[in-house]
């Protein structure tokens, strides 16, 4: 898909192995929150207890950020009693997830316009394994972390890093012949 605005091209994947890791979290962060959301909900009603509205608006905000993962998915509404300016009742409703929120789907994006999905995709897979081994010998060499200021320094650390990925690869090469 090319996108008209940018010229990017975009490739949309899924995975069920990501799909299902996903769901699992969303299902643990969804169970949390409501739990909480009915907690809270169930406070308002006690009587004696009188809970500011802005608190209140507070908690939930923090709750929000707390299960950001999923309370993009619950639309969260908080009633004010028109007389004692107090919170009245929380009342919370599920959103289904939209196309761009599916679960186990994610996006490799690219400017090669005349790319198609195979290249992409085997650039995309040479870069996780890329990044793998830049990971491996960092923690082998003992070169982590990197705290390079200055731009030659840097270019000499990729300089190093892309000549230890060419001994990796061509060990590679030889040890599959």
């Amino acid at each position: 898909m090319v996108d008209s605005v940018t010229g990017d091209v975009r490739l949309y994947c899924h995975s069920t192995g990501r799909e299902a890791k996903e769901r699992g979290i969303e299902r643990r962060f969804s169970t949390r929150l409501e739990a909480e959301l009915q907690y809270l909900a169930e406070g308002l009603q006690v009587h004696g207890r009188v809970k500011r509205y802005e608190k209140v608006l507070t908690r939930i905000g923090r709750l929000r950020q707390r299960y950001s993962w999923v309370a993009r998915y619950y639309d969260i509404h908080l009633e004010k009693d028109a007389v004692s300016g107090n919170a009245k009742a929380l009342v919370w409703t599920r959103i289904l997830p939209t196309e761009e929120t599916l679960p186990g789907v994610y996006c490799l994006r690219t400017n090669q316009a005349d790319w198609d999905e195979r290249t992409l995709w085997h650039t995309y897979t040479m870069l996780t394994d890329l990044e793998a081994v830049f990971r491996s010998l960092k923690a082998e060499l003992d070169l982590r972390p990197i705290d390079h200021h200055k731009s030659a320094r840097v270019g000499g650390h990729l300089f190093i890093s892309v000549l230890a990925y060419h001994l990796v690869h061509s060990l590679r090469i030889r040890l599959k012949a």
